[in-house]
């Protein structure tokens, strides 16, 4: 896998919630973008997050990193699966055409991963997660990144504490899609 590189940032067992939430169920939660922020509930209640670069190479083609986002997600599913159910951030504005063509590139091939095994995927609205982290529907970066050291996480980035973020308001508000 050129290029593509990963960065699990702790562990965190969730002692407060029910035992159904706790084990047996792997649940993944996506920042996606070209730095895509991840954080993994695992069948054994254990918590993994970090960041992967899907940056294409110097001489990939169009598609390689959505080919590269595939294959990581059959990776994820191989070692810590099966997946369960799949959050994702849900962006209806970007800053830069680059940015929504990636966006939704990947959100395209992550549909269609789930669709084709039969796992259930959400889209979570930026302000929903904001709001859920924070108490503002417009919080900044920094913002999360301290939600997520608040709840004993050290993420790298924002695209982690988001991805952070969008799994916990999962378990605390889905009960990680039952």
């Amino acid at each position: 896998m050129a290029e593509a590189t990963l960065t699990t940032r702790m562990q965190q067992t969730i002692p407060d919630l029910p035992p159904a939430f706790r084990a047996d169920r792997t649940l993944l939660a996506l920042d996606l973008g070209t730095t895509t922020g991840w954080a993994l509930h695992g069948a054994d209640g254990l918590i993994t997050s970090g960041t992967v670069s899907f940056r294409p190479g110097r001489f990939d083609g169009g598609g390689m990193r959505y080919l590269r986002f595939s294959n990581w997600l059959g990776e994820l599913d191989r070692l810590s699966g099966p997946i369960a159910a799949i959050w994702f951030e849900e962006v209806r504005r970007h800053a830069g055409t680059d940015a929504a063509h990636v966006y939704g590139g990947l959100m395209a091939t992550l549909t269609a991963w789930a669709e084709m095994r039969g796992v259930p995927y959400e889209g979570v609205p930026v302000g929903t997660i904001k709001r859920f982290a924070t108490g503002k529907g417009n919080a900044n970066k920094d913002a999360m990144i301290a939600a997520a050291k608040a709840r004993g996480f050290r993420p790298a980035d924002d695209n982690e504490a988001d991805a952070i973020a969008i799994l916990f308001w999962a378990l605390e508000t889905k009960g990680g899609m039952q």
